[in-house]
């Protein structure tokens, strides 16, 4: 099907549902909210494809202008310079479309599970992880986002081992879900008399916040202990058994959570965690085969894959996925992500497009 069949196929269905959802009976059915959310979906497309359409018909009467011999040199010259800037806004808008069409990813739309763990390096990895952790909560203060913080567990000078988060808000998978692999350091550590720099690691993991419909969980394939919580060097932060640990079964899964002092809260936590893990276990199997036929590797989600390093001397974060390097890290580590989520947004929608053209 050529891309005009497409564009015709789009238009024809944001038609048909906006007058579908004038109807009265559909008006107060239970499929007025999926219609809503459809036309929703297609609305930018439709206004993209009236705006490519509109520049066509411009640059053909501008063409029409300059074949005529009759027009005079000022509308020529001034046909010409505007026709000239249609031909470049025309394929803009054109790729704009196409990416409009790509397919969609189904957990885009959803929040997400965020998790940040000190990797080698020590002392050193877990300050950080716990940089990094601060990095996103900043980051998700300037989307608007919620950021909540589920579990942390810190070391005694500022570090953490691990810290796991809830962040929702609108469009945070599709932003956050680049963040997925091992994240590099080279500075000189604080506690390093010599000046000499050291490398160490994070790993940071986002995963889709799963709903109960996303993923089934059976009780049968659930192991849950609960045992009293402890906090940095083993002291007790609670005196009741409060903490849980949910084994799955079936694939190993571990989830901990000590962080609330109720039983239930922690609970329903470690399931939300699990459950999320569990969903994005499925995806990662299904993005491994799609990633066997790409030369492409961001938005994988490999979490062995070593994707930035955060140069402290230089003042530099390097993007080694699609070879971007900003000098800017003290603004990147105080939550200012957007360059570089924009250009890895825009490297995996050309590879994409690439693919099926």
């Amino acid at each position: 099907m050529s891309l005009n069949e497409n564009l015709q196929k789009v238009v024809a269905r944001h038609e048909e549902l906006g007058e579908l959802m004038l109807a009265p009976d559909v008006a107060s059915s239970s499929d007025f909210v999926d219609m809503s959310k459809e036309y929703a979906e297609l609305t930018p497309i439709v206004e993209a494809i009236a705006n490519l359409e509109s520049a066509q018909a411009e640059a053909a009467d501008l063409a029409t202008m300059l074949a005529d011999p009759e027009t005079d040199l000022e509308m020529r010259e001034m046909a010409e310079m505007e026709f000239q800037e249609l031909k470049e806004t025309i394929p803009a808008l054109e790729k704009k479309i196409q990416i409009h069409l790509l397919p969609k990813d189904e957990a885009d739309t959803k929040n997400a599970i965020l998790e940040v763990r000190a990797g080698t390096g020590g002392e050193e990895a877990a300050l950080f992880a716990a940089e990094l952790f601060r990095m996103y909560q900043r980051y998700s203060e300037t989307q608007g986002w919620k950021f909540e913080i589920m579990a942390m567990s810190e070391t005694g000078i500022g570090g953490c081992k691990e810290a796991v988060a809830s962040v929702s808000g609108r469009g945070v998978f599709a932003r956050l879900k680049y963040e997925s692999g091992v994240h590099r350091v080279q500075r000189v550590p604080a506690t390093e008399s010599g000046g000499r720099i050291h490398t160490s690691a994070a790993t940071v993991a986002v995963m889709p916040e799963a709903e109960d419909v996303d993923i089934q969980i059976a009780d049968k394939d659930l192991r849950v202990d609960v045992f009293r919580a402890s906090g940095p060097g083993g002291q007790s932060v609670n005196t009741t058994d409060s903490a849980i640990r949910i084994t799955h079964l079936p694939t190993g899964l571990v989830v901990i959570q000590q962080d609330e002092k109720s039983q239930h809260k922690n609970k329903a936590k470690a399931m939300r965690v699990l459950r999320s893990r569990l969903y994005d276990h499925e995806r990662q199997l299904v993005d491994a085969e799609r990633a066997a036929a790409r030369k492409s590797q961001v938005g994988s989600g490999d979490r062995s894959e070593r994707i930035r390093t955060y140069n402290f001397p230089q003042g530099r974060v390097t993007d080694h996925r699609i070879n971007l390097t900003l000098h800017k890290l003290d603004r990147i580590m105080d939550g200012e992500l957007d360059e570089a989520i924009d250009a890895l947004t825009s490297e995996d929608q050309a590879s994409r497009l690439a693919e099926i053209s």
